[in-house]
């Protein structure tokens, strides 16, 4: 609710500006109900809002925590259950080829990797993760895709200049006349450390750190991101995921490599599987059997060859009488 609907208006004739809290479920479907009346329908769904705590998990409360799962995975729960219905429906009546719907989901890299100082951030990002990508099994026969958008650290160089460089303590008057303070790190809340974590070199403070030392070093651009995005609603095969920037991939990517080396280091501590006789391979039980096969086979060959000695020595008597 920091915006105000005077803010929203008269942006260009194609845009209805509407305000709704995404948490708010009805606030969601009024915004919905007056898209699809205003235009008739609904094509894209882009869900971009977030919050985030910047803390050591310890230092995080319930207020905290709440608040960030209820704007990030509540609210896209709730914009996602009032919109498939309308594709749904839209599915019945698509051409072949074409698709009902789609969804571009802001994720963040901190949904594919921990990152200290963002964990229960990193838990929301998560959720919505595998809400998504448990969600399109169930709605690809409908036509409905579905992308999740994970940028990096991306650069503010919008086109009206309001770069990191100037815009710290920047004001700009509001349609409606009162002052809009424009803020450098987003929708995040930096909390002060307990004594336990506030130290030069905590841990905890890493995405404290981050975010005040990248300042305008970030090299993604936010204007060529937001273009990618665009181009997503156009794209008849849309990918699962979009990862913007090269810290994006960099980081993402040395993440899954961990991943592997660790289960390709770690597979021999595995669970024996069970042979046809219902005995496990590799306990006692089976040892144990193993063990007394061996000595009949031993026995078996014993008297094999004592059969085999019998027939050379009835050979060796019959030369003799010959």
């Amino acid at each position: 609710m920091e915006n105000s609907i005077q803010q929203m208006q008269g942006w260009h004739e194609r845009c209805l500006g509407l305000l709704c809290d995404v948490r708010v479920r009805g606030t969601v479907k009024a915004a919905v109900d007056a898209c699809i009346e205003r235009f008739g329908g609904l094509d894209i769904v882009v869900n971009c809002s977030g919050y985030g705590v910047i803390a050591a998990c310890e230092d995080q409360d319930t207020c905290d925590l709440r608040s960030q799962f209820d704007t990030n995975f509540l609210g896209t729960l709730n914009i996602i259950q009032l919109t498939l219905p309308y594709f749904r429906t839209q599915s019945a009546k698509r051409k072949e080829g074409e698709n009902a719907g789609r969804y571009l989901i802001f994720s963040s890299t901190s949904g594919a990797l921990g990152v200290p100082g963002l964990g229960p951030y990193c838990a929301t990002k998560y959720a919505t993760e595998g809400l998504i990508e448990s969600m399109l099994y169930e709605v690809d026969a409908f036509g409905i895709k579905a992308t999740l958008v994970e940028p990096g650290h991306v650069r503010l160089d919008e086109p009206t200049g309001l770069d990191d460089k100037t815009f710290e303590g920047m004001a700009l008057d509001g349609q409606d006349g009162h002052k809009i303070n424009l803020k450098r790190y987003g929708h995040f809340f930096v909390k002060k450390p307990s004594a336990a974590y506030d130290t030069p070199t905590a841990p905890a403070g890493h995405a404290k750190r981050v975010v005040q030392w990248l300042a305008d070093r970030q090299p993604t651009s936010a204007v060529k991101s937001a273009e990618l995005v665009w181009q997503l609603g156009h794209c008849r095969y849309p990918p699962l995921r979009l990862l913007l920037g090269s810290f994006a991939i960099e980081s993402v990517r040395d993440r899954l490599r961990s991943i592997i080396e660790e289960i390709e280091d770690w597979k021999h501590l595995h669970f024996p599987v069970a042979d046809e006789g219902g005995k496990r391979k590799g306990s006692k039980d089976a040892d144990r059997d193993g063990d007394d096969e061996d000595i009949k086979d031993e026995d078996e060959d014993m008297e094999q060859g004592d059969a085999g000695g019998g027939d050379e020595v009835a050979m060796k008597e019959e030369d003799e009488e010959d």
